[in-house]
């Protein structure tokens, strides 16, 4: 098959970076001054603080946020121990901070940080007390978890072989004291694994999983002090994780079943259900005070339950707006909760039994969150949020992603609060392919499946339209690949798309940078089944003459993961046959090492797209 742009996957091509340039000059001539309007509102939205993660220790809480061009990690109400900023002036580069963790006592702290957007970091170990640097590892390691004077890590074999002798990528978990570091565990084990530690809340249990790809999982359970005594408890071909140890009963949350998460108790070799399948997917649990806090997903928006340790439902929670919540820690007597939704960059919650708002972050003024379904070409309902202010113009911008098992619940688009100040209505749209509903959801909108996702975009576009609205349809990367093919197949569902760092050409994408891991999901080119539904669909080979809206292409020239030239061969094709598209490439940086700035200004370019082309 030929393809008339290949040429366009060499990025350092001289025609390349010329058009870049000049289709870089044509946007910015398109949006004229309106972006450098917007984007003080953009920015203030985008620099409210953001909570990442938390920590409880017996010294206070320990937390992690974005604050405006910084990131920081700080005593909750009290002193910041460690500055991005600072960081930079040390270093001489940008940082981005990766994460962190404490030991239960409040002694010490981990954490790791990137430079210049690289993947390979560096962690370090500081005493709490004095400020003093213990340790620094290179490449970083991950999962530090203390334990007296020593601590336990996870190291990821990028090159070379592991301690035991095998190639890698493989991962492997050592101890490390003041005798020096030994691996403890992981031999044998090779590449496309991955181990994970955590201490029971009470500190006495190693729970050791180990798991391949999404398809299977292992825990491993014994004294955290001695590892050549832990041992296998359980084991299962769906993923699981495990909840915590209480009187020698490993509790965990397993996948088996139709998919939907369920709480199973470990003890002796024999497995007891504790909490069955709902009607909607059981996401996370943790214990608590000898109660079981749940999280489940009901129409792509969490809900708590709490549970006796013999299942039997104690309480229910809902939020005062859908939104998001997951668990940062817990240490048997309290949890940590973390929420976010349309219009609240985020809330830290305790819970002692009871929900205690400790801290957060809400946006000022009147907006309604509300939720419909449209429905399928095949009759599937397909659920949608709706974010309104005070005013309506019925103009509807609408993110869609639908893949890889992940659900869009509801969280802050800084760009998306000056729309709804102005009229729109922000909205998105939760369709097959992600986890809403399971398992099975996600599986209806995969490999030969596809088709079922761009249906159930067209429908909720569809529904919009006919409702009297203007509407612009955004996705990035997988969601990319939703809006290019609702493109090529409906132009009418849609008056303006957006189109970010995109898969596009479904008969190469395995050839370029990682895209071979994505074969599972998608389908693989090179056989010529999975070639025939993907050509059916793949946007680079459906571009016919047609009266298309608007189109704003955008990408990074140094993304490493989708390749750019996904967007600039389809926007080549697009411009071919006459399309009103334009095409902004990010030139600074790429997928991890944009600044602060770099990504609110693309933000508001998006925004400043949509007001023009729906005004």
């Amino acid at each position: 098959m030929d393809d008339p742009y290949i040429w366009m996957e060499n990025l350092q091509d001289e025609r390349v970076l010329e058009m870049v340039e000049r289709e870089n000059e044509r946007f910015r001539e398109f949006i004229g001054e309106l972006s450098d309007e917007l984007f003080p509102e953009v920015w203030e939205y985008y620099s409210m603080p953001t909570l990442y993660g938390a920590k409880l220790t017996e010294k206070g809480v320990i937390a992690m946020f974005k604050e405006k061009d910084r990131q920081i990690i700080r005593w909750l109400g009290g002193d910041v121990i460690v500055d991005s900023k600072a960081l930079e002036e040390e270093l001489g580069d940008e940082v981005l901070l990766q994460g962190f963790t404490a030991d239960g006592k409040g002694r010490f702290l981990a954490y790791g940080f990137s430079i210049g957007g690289a993947d390979e970091g560096i962690t370090r170990i500081i005493d709490l007390k004095t400020g003093k640097l213990i340790d620094e590892m290179k490449p970083s390691v991950w999962n530090v978890t203390f334990l007296g004077d020593g601590y336990y890590f996870s190291r990821f074999y990028r090159h070379g072989e592991t301690p035991d002798g095998v190639k890698a990528p493989a991962v492997r978990l050592f101890w490390k004291d003041g005798s020096g570091e030994r691996m403890v565990f992981g031999e044998g084990l090779g590449s496309g694994y991955f181990i994970s530690l955590r201490k029971s809340a009470d500190g006495e249990t190693a729970m050791v999983t180990v798991t391949f790809g999404w398809n299977s999982a292992e825990i491993h359970v014994g004294p955290i002090a001695e590892p050549e005594r832990w041992e296998k408890a359980y084991s299962a071909e769906v993923p699981a994780e495990p909840i915590d140890v209480i009187d020698g009963k490993l509790y965990v949350l397993t996948r088996e079943g139709r998919g939907l998460g369920k709480v199973v108790a470990v003890k002796d070799g024999e497995v007891t259900e504790v909490i069955p399948e709902g009607e909607f997917p059981l996401e996370w649990a943790v214990i608590v005070d000898g109660k079981i806090l749940a999280g489940r997903l009901v129409h792509a928006s969490y809900h708590l339950e709490v549970y006796s340790l013999d299942g039997e439902k104690l309480d229910e929670m809902a939020f005062d707006l859908p939104g998001s919540a997951h668990p940062l820690d817990t240490d048997g007597k309290k949890a940590l909760l973390r929420y976010e939704s349309f219009t609240v960059p985020y809330r830290l919650y305790e819970f002692d039994g009871e929900l205690n708002l400790i801290e957060g972050q809400e946006v000022e003024g009147n907006f309604k969150v509300e939720e419909d379904f449209a429905v399928s070409k095949d009759g599937t309902r397909v659920h949608y949020f709706l974010v309104k202010g005070e005013r309506n113009e019925k103009k509807a911008w609408v993110f869609g992603y639908g893949g890889f098992n992940i659900a869009l619940t509801p969280r802050f688009f800084p760009q998306a609060i000056p729309f709804i100040k102005r009229g729109g209505t922000f909205a998105m749209a939760n369709l097959r392919g992600g986890s809403e509903y399971g398992e099975e959801w996600h599986r209806a909108g995969m490999r030969e499946n596809k088709q079922n996702v761009f249906d159930d975009f067209i429908a909720v576009l569809g529904k919009l339209k006919a409702e009297g609205y203007r509407v612009a349809a955004w996705g990035r990367s997988n969601g990319g690949l939703l809006v290019s093919t609702t493109l090529t197949q409906r132009q009418d569902v849609m008056d303006a798309a957006l189109i970010g760092y995109p898969v596009i050409d479904m008969m190469r994408f395995h050839k370029l940078y990682i895209g071979s891991v994505w074969v599972p999901e998608y389908g693989n080119p090179d056989d010529p089944k999975d070639r025939e539904f993907l050509l059916r669909y793949s946007p680079y080979h459906n571009v016919k003459p047609a009266k298309y809206p608007s189109t704003l292409i955008y990408t990074g020239l140094h993304d490493d993961r989708v390749h750019p030239a996904h967007a600039l061969k389809f926007f080549k094709l697009l411009k071919e046959v006459g399309a009103p598209v334009y095409l902004r490439v990010e030139t600074k940086s790429g997928h991890m090492g944009a600044s602060p700035e770099t990504r609110a200004r693309e933000l508001t370019d998006l925004l400043a797209f949509v007001v023009k082309t729906l005004s």
